[in-house]
């Protein structure tokens, strides 16, 4: 059967889903995905999978995409992050008996992205993107996908778009900001660029930014003409956002965990799950915060869900006529409902900062001042502190280490060739020597085995002549003298 291509493939294979649930690291996983496609989702992606490790590990292969199989958990698409085109398709070739499509992930923007060159910060690789696609297209049975990031020149974006279309790319999800709008600088994503890639195009084309509720949805389409909507945050405090509905939270809470009893995942999964499920009400009940965060077992977090739902259905059954929600929430707390994320401004005032300097501080703002106070501290560091309350932070109080010559890492102390161990290694068995400081002794064992080897033949010292018998074993030596 041929591969079906842009507006087929959406409406044939992906059943003109309007409604996608996003790629989310972590939190797209098979239980989740099962949990929103019954309450209205009609396309999920998996959780972003790298290529390269999905290439050469059995097991990350085995817990992301080949476990059980659920017939439910289609239309799929399995998503990808790479920089080189035969990983990538490598590792698509493997997929791709597992799910309806193949995406590339060109969106992430997150520091792990930048350390090691992919998601968003590909985007200005358009040879090697044509590449990556291009020969996905050709070596794949099934269709390939794009997730991507603007720029803030709606041209050049639409530019981008099209580039992508034209090396094979069969439908495109525009999330409307640009690589540097993250975190608390996230701000609004721009449907005018998302637009502008919808009618520069001819494939089908999803939106991704601002939807918090169905009616959100609705206004995308209308305004973008797109044919379709992703939800991320949305969608992770309200499962039921695609059906219109605001259930209480207990009742996706208590439908989640049965399905994970039936599609195990791993526990942080669904402990952050449920702190996203319940983040207002934890706000109110903080000691419940702590005991979800120290929980071990799935059990232990059913019973944390138990002891929320019973202290909100106190409140409800304490609730006086006509009261209102608190802290400015369109629902009391024990109802699904969206997480507006703050502002760097808000984020400020929420962490007691009267906003001097610049009036903006970033994430990594949050760190010691001189006096090393722990309330200023990271998250991180403040956890290091509890379990050491004498541990500083303080950079001019770190020992300094002398540095390799060769790599910049902290050299041995006792090294004779002023290396850290890795350089030292492959030095010492370059040259069969010797080097006490890190234990290594190619020369020493060289030798004894030269001794060994004479011995044993009844020659008690080496002539020239006999160098090459000598030379027999030299190999196999120095390869046993660097394995240890």
């Amino acid at each position: 059967m041929p591969k079906l291509r842009g507006e087929a493939f959406w409406r044939e294979t992906l059943r003109s889903a309007h409604y996608v649930v996003a790629p989310m690291v972590d939190q797209s996983e098979l239980a989740w995905r099962l949990l929103s496609r019954r309450h209205g989702a009609q396309l999920c992606y998996t959780p972003m999978l790298h290529a390269q490790v999905f290439l050469r590990d059995a097991n990350y292969r085995r817990e992301n995409l080949y476990g059980e199989a659920c017939p439910e958990d289609r239309p799929l698409i399995v998503q990808f992050c790479a920089n080189d085109p035969e990983v990538f398709v490598q590792a698509a070739l493997l997929a791709q008996d597992y799910c309806d499509a193949i995406d590339l992930n060109l969106g992430c923007p997150q520091m792990i992205a930048k350390r090691v060159f992919y998601g968003a910060f590909l985007q200005e690789e358009w040879d090697l993107l044509q590449r990556m696609i291009l020969l996905a297209n050709e070596k794949l049975s099934v269709p390939i996908t794009c997730k991507i990031r603007v720029f803030p020149d709606i041209d050049k974006t639409v530019k981008y778009a099209q580039m992508l279309e034209k090396a094979g790319c069969q439908l495109l999800t525009v999330h409307g900001r640009t690589k540097e709008q993250k975190g608390p600088l996230a701000g609004v994503a721009s449907w005018e660029h998302i637009q502008a890639v919808r009618k520069a195009v001819n494939i089908p084309v999803f939106a991704n930014g601002n939807i918090q509720c169905l009616s959100d949805v609705e206004e995308c389409i209308r305004k973008t003409g797109v044919h379709g909507v992703m939800s991320a945050e949305g969608n992770l405090h309200n499962p039921a956002l695609f059906e219109g509905r605001n259930p209480l939270v207990w009742e996706m809470a208590e439908e989640y965990l049965e399905i994970v009893r039936k599609y195990p995942c791993p526990l942080s999964y669904v402990r952050a799950h449920l702190f996203k499920l319940w983040h207002h009400t934890l706000q109110v009940h903080q000691h419940l915060r702590e005991e979800l965060a120290k929980v071990k077992t799935l059990e232990g977090i059913v019973d944390v869900n138990r002891e929320l739902k019973l202290r909100c259905q106190e409140e409800i059954a304490n609730q006086k006529e006509g009261e209102k929600p608190k802290e400015g929430l369109p629902f009391f707390h024990w109802i699904c409902q969206p997480y507006i994320r703050p502002g760097p401004k808000e984020r400020c005032r929420e962490n007691g900062d009267s906003g001097t300097e610049k009036g903006v501080r970033g994430k990594r703002a949050l760190e010691e001042e001189e006096d090393g106070s722990s309330e200023l501290l990271s998250k991180n560091k403040q956890k290091k502190k509890l379990r050491n309350p004498n541990k500083s932070f303080d950079p001019s109080l770190k020992p300094k280490y002398a540095k390799c010559d060769q790599c910049g890492n902290p050299k041995g102390n006792k090294c004779v060739f002023n290396m850290c161990r890795g350089c030292c290694k492959k030095r010492a068995f370059k040259e069969t020597a010797d080097c006490p400081g890190h234990g290594l002794l190619f020369k020493t064992k060289y030798e004894k085995s030269l001794s060994w080897q004479h011995s044993q033949r009844g020659i008690q010292t080496p002539e020239i002549s006999q160098r090459g018998d000598a030379e027999v074993g030299e190999t196999a030596v120095l390869k046993e003298a660097g394995d240890s």
